[in-house]
């Protein structure tokens, strides 16, 4: 006999309802109607409460700081007292019910249009695969690296950290931003603008900013809807709608993955644990200094981190760009000579610092990134270079790798052919 799969118990608890409104405009779900009418307690935002019927018996709690709703929503829980939650869009994206589960409270949800699939609709825009994040209470920089990293970015945003902001902080990178003001509301507008003219802009809450990734950095005038370059943008996406999770073709590719001149190429096992130590992911940004293919720096962005490459040579330029889109991803260039390049460049979470000297080293650390990391095939070069990490204040930790490939000899034989040593270290920020 097959086993019987145990399904939950039947509670009398009444759960409490919570009710997406449309952030398209639409009418309420039908389930709103009969739930306001039994309702005892009634829980939202000034806005949300003003929009619906809420029936003259019912105690209402406008939303400021979310703990006293929630203890209000276990008191009535615990009597017995039906309640509802008027929630914007989709509670379950990025909204409220998160925090109304790990309350513990039992929960029936009715979901509505969200503001980033309204979004999306107003710009005639897919999107499949693109990255929804928040900037809402919390360090807005994740955010904004996200939308330095992927082609396709949904940001809900907050007073402080809206278009203005994130525009400002987009500054250099090719992209187009339409941003949604009230969507849903006679006050709706969405336009897409420049980073440039969103920093100089002024925005009304709520918004929802979408930021697309275009070869055109040219500057156009505000318009009522998105633009071409946002469709084109759209359908040069990944294919495989996973914009920040492990490439689908690894890492620490070979060399030959790489165009590059005379072997200048960081090698795939060293690459491998340059990529460990820099730990890059979706949220961080990564500076590849020296970067000549722009190997390590493609590979981190392969894995969502956002990167800037610094590279004095036009000519390898040109090569990182190639490669770049070979591999399907957005590495920002800078043409120039380190330290003097990198002033003016955002903060960097970590550096890679492939070519250079110590100059260029104190210029990194002096910026406080988390983690430092550099190769040295000069061994003269390592005891300076540690101590300057070590001066700096960070914990350093170094390997020196020597790997030997295998390589065919005439007659089916195999010998071992050794790649030249070369020293990792590692200086991270306690």
């Amino acid at each position: 006999m097959a086993p019987v799969t145990p399904v939950a118990p039947v509670t009398s608890v009444t759960p409490v309802t919570v009710v997406g409104l449309d952030a398209a405009g639409a009418p309420p779900h039908p389930a709103l109607a009969p739930a306001l009418a039994a309702a005892g307690l009634v829980v939202g935002a000034a806005r949300h409460l003003a929009a619906v019927p809420v029936p003259p018996g019912a105690t209402t709690v406008a939303l400021g700081p979310l703990a006293p709703a929630v203890h209000r929503l276990a008191a009535a829980v615990a009597d017995g007292v039906p309640a509802v939650v008027l929630a914007s869009g989709d509670p379950g994206l990025f909204g409220i019910l998160r925090r109304l589960r790990a309350a513990g409270l039992p929960l029936r949800v009715v979901p509505a249009v969200s503001s980033v699939a309204a979004a999306f609709a107003r710009a005639g825009l897919p999107w499949d695969g693109a990255a929804v994040v928040t900037a809402h209470g919390r360090d807005p920089r994740p955010a904004l690296n996200a939308c330095r990293a992927l082609p396709l970015v949904a940001v809900l945003t907050a007073p402080g950290a809206g278009a203005g902001e994130l525009g400002a902080g987009l500054a250099g990178w090719s992209r187009r931003l339409v941003v949604a003001e009230h969507l849903g509301t006679d006050a709706e507008r969405v336009r897409e603008v420049t980073p440039e003219q969103a920093a100089a802009g002024t925005w009304s809450d709520p918004h929802v900013l979408l930021s697309i990734a275009t070869a055109d950095t040219a500057d156009t005038a505000d318009t009522a809807d998105a633009g071409p370059d946002a469709a084109r943008a759209a359908g040069r996406m990944r294919s495989d709608n996973q914009p920040a999770a492990a490439p689908v073709g690894g890492w620490a590719l070979p060399e030959s993955r790489y165009a590059h001149r005379a072997s200048m190429i960081t090698k795939s096992e060293v690459r491998a644990l340059v990529i460990a130590r820099l730990r890059p992911r979706l949220g961080r940004l990564v500076w590849d200094i020296g970067a000549g293919s722009g190997s390590v720096g493609i590979e981190c962005a392969l894995l969502g981190a956002a990167v800037i490459a610094v590279e004095q040579e036009p000519g390898a330029g040109e090569t990182i760009r190639a490669n770049a889109a070979a591999h399907a991803v957005d590495v920002r260039l800078v043409v120039g000579r380190a330290p003097a390049a990198l002033a003016g460049l955002p903060e960097p979470d970590a550096v890679f610092v492939g070519g250079g000297g110590a100059d260029v080293l104190a210029a990194v650390t002096a910026r406080r990134p988390d983690r430092v990391v550099l190769t040295l095939a000069a061994l003269d070069r390592v005891a300076p270079a540690v101590g300057l990490l070590r001066a700096a204040g960070y914990t350093v930790e170094g390997s020196q790798l020597s790997a030997a490939r295998l390589a065919d000899l005439p007659g089916g034989s195999i010998r071992l052919a050794a790649t030249n040593p070369v020293v990792v270290l590692t200086g991270e920020r306690p």
